[in-house]
C-alpha cells in the first residue's frame, strides 16, 4: 500500500466526518456515524465511483482499515474489572437478549430469504452494540459497503425509537432507577442511543442515576463483540473450506482434510483487529488497577468514535441510496422484530430474577 495513493481519499472521508461529528454531539440520539453515512450517501448521489480517479482507493482504505483501526481504539475504552463487578449482574440478561436476537435474525433469515450478510449484521447490531459490534463484524464476514450502510440504517431507525420511547414507557411500567439502567444497557442498541435514553430518565427522575448503570450494562454487552466475531470467523473459514472442496471434486481432483475441522485455522478464522481490541482492554484493566486514571484513555476512545464517523462516511460514498431504499422493506422488518423481542426478553427476565 502506497500512503499517496490512499491519502487523497482519508482525507476526504475525514473532511466529510468533521461536520458530522458536531452534529452528532449537538444530536447524541441520531449519533455522528448516522449523519457521516447518510451525508457520504448525499455525496455519492452527484459523484460517481468512475469518475472518483485516485481517491477511491483511499475511500475504500477508509472502509476497511480505519473501521478496523476504530475497533481497536474502541478496546482502551473498557475496563474488564470494572465490567466483572458491576456487570455481573446483568450477564444473565444480557446473554438472553443476545441470543434472542441471533435467534430470531436466523429464523427471519429463513422466512424472509434475506441476503445472509444484511441478516447477520442486523442480527449482531442488534443484540450487541450496534453500529460498533457492525463495524466489528463487516470484515469478518466479508460484508459489501451497501450491507453496512443497509445495516446501519436498520440499527439508527430503531435506536431513535428507542431513546424517545423507552423513558415513558419504563415510567409506565413502575421501573426503579436501577432496573431502568439495566433495561437501557441491554435493549437500546448504540452506545449513543443507550446514553440518550438514561439521561432522558435522569432527567424525568430527578435524583436518579441510570446512567451509570446503563452505561456499565452497555460495556459487558460490548465485550461480546469477541466471542460472536471469533464464530463469525470459524463459520466463514468452513464455508471457504466447504467451497475449495466443491471445486476440488467438480475438477476431479483429491480432498485434503486435516482433522475434525478440515483445513480450519484459528488463525486465519480469528480477526486479528479483535485480538488488538482485546488486547487494548486488557492494556486499560491493567494501567487502572496500578493506579491510572482511565481519563487517560479518553483520547483514544475519541479517536475511535472519529474513525468510525470517517468509516460510515467513506461507506456511505461507496452506497446506492436508490438501491438501499428500494430494497430496504424485509431488512427493516427483521430490524423492528429483533427490536421488539429484545426489549421484551430484556424486561421479562428483569421480572423473573426480581431486579425490576
Amino acid at each position: 500500500m502506497n500512503p499517496k495513493n490512499v491519502a487523497p481519499g482519508i482525507g476526504i472521508c475525514a473532511a466529510l466526518a468533521l461536520p458530522c461529528w458536531f452534529l452528532g454531539e449537538a444530536l447524541p440520539v441520531v449519533g455522528a456515524p448516522v449523519f457521516a453515512i447518510l451525508l457520504g450517501m448525499a455525496v455519492a448521489l452527484a459523484w460517481k465511483q468512475p469518475t472518483r480517479g485516485a481517491v477511491q482507493d483511499g475511500i475504500a482504505f477508509t472502509a476497511k482499515k480505519v473501521l478496523q483501526y476504530a475497533v481497536i481504539l474502541l478496546g482502551f475504552g473498557l475496563n474488564l474489572a470494572q465490567i466483572a463487578a458491576v456487570g455481573a449482574e446483568s450477564l444473565p440478561i444480557i446473554c438472553s437478549t443476545i441470543a434472542t436476537a441471533l435467534i430470531v435474525g436466523y429464523i427471519l433469515y429463513k422466512v424472509l430469504r434475506m441476503d445472509s450478510a444484511i441478516a447477520t449484521l442486523i442480527a449482531v447490531g442488534s443484540s450487541i452494540c450496534g453500529g460498533s459490534a457492525i463495524a466489528a463484524t463487516a470484515p469478518v464476514i466479508r460484508a459489501k459497503d451497501e450491507q453496512v450502510a443497509q445495516a446501519i440504517s436498520v440499527i439508527f431507525l430503531f435506536n431513535v425509537a428507542a431513546a424517545l420511547v423507552f423513558p415513558t414507557l419504563g415510567g409506565m411500567l413502575g421501573m426503579s432507577n436501577e432496573g431502568f439502567g439495566l433495561f437501557a444497557g441491554t435493549a437500546v442498541n448504540d452506545t449513543s442511543s443507550v446514553t440518550a435514553a438514561a439521561a432522558a430518565w435522569d432527567g424525568m427522575h430527578p435524583g436518579a442515576n441510570a446512567l451509570d448503570d446503563a452505561t456499565i450494562v452497555k460495556l459487558t454487552r460490548t465485550l461480546a463483540i469477541i466471542p460472536i466475531t471469533l464464530a463469525l470467523g470459524i463459520l466463514m473459514a468452513h464455508k471457504d473450506n466447504a467451497e475449495l472442496a466443491a471445486q476440488a471434486t467438480a475438477a476431479g481432483a483429491p480432498i485434503v482434510r486435516e482433522g475434525l475441522l478440515g483445513n480450519f485455522s484459528l488463525k486465519r478464522a480469528f480477526p486479528t483487529f479483535i485480538l488488538f481490541f482485546l488486547l487494548a482492554s486488557v492494556a486499560t484493566t491493567v494501567a487502572v488497577a496500578l493506579g491510572a486514571d482511565i481519563a487517560v484513555f479518553a483520547p483514544l476512545k475519541t479517536a475511535s468514535k472519529f474513525f468510525i464517523c470517517m468509516a460510515m462516511a467513506a461507506i456511505g460514498l461507496n452506497t446506492d441510496i436508490v438501491k438501499l431504499v428500494k430494497s430496504g422493506g424485509k431488512p427493516i422488518l427483521m430490524g423492528a422484530i429483533c427490536w421488539i423481542c429484545i426489549a421484551a426478553v430484556s424486561l421479562g427476565m428483569q421480572h423473573i430474577l426480581n431486579l425490576w
